[in-house]
């Protein structure tokens, strides 16, 4: 089965609501993930107007470009 993001909704602050196409429905909080980045590019996300900036496409979540984005299992599973 081919798990995709049906819809995800920006919570506040670095959460995400997404859900899933079997169903599953996980909540994601990026706040470790952007504060411990190295990468200036990813760091930028930390602007909040940045961050609640996404779409979804192919069911997957990206920002800007897939300038930051992450794998659709990783995320079914609660991971960052």
């Amino acid at each position: 089965m081919v798990i995709e993001i049906n819809k995800a909704d920006y919570l506040g602050d670095y959460k995400i609501r997404f859900g899933f196409s079997d169903g599953e429905v996980r909540i994601i909080d990026f706040t470790d993930f952007l504060t411990s980045a190295k990468n200036p590019m990813t760091k930028k996300y930390l602007d909040k107007n940045e961050f609640k900036n996404f779409k979804i496409e192919f069911g997957d979540i990206v920002w800007n470009d897939y300038e930051m984005c992450f794998p659709i299992w990783d995320l079914h599973e609660g991971k960052v």
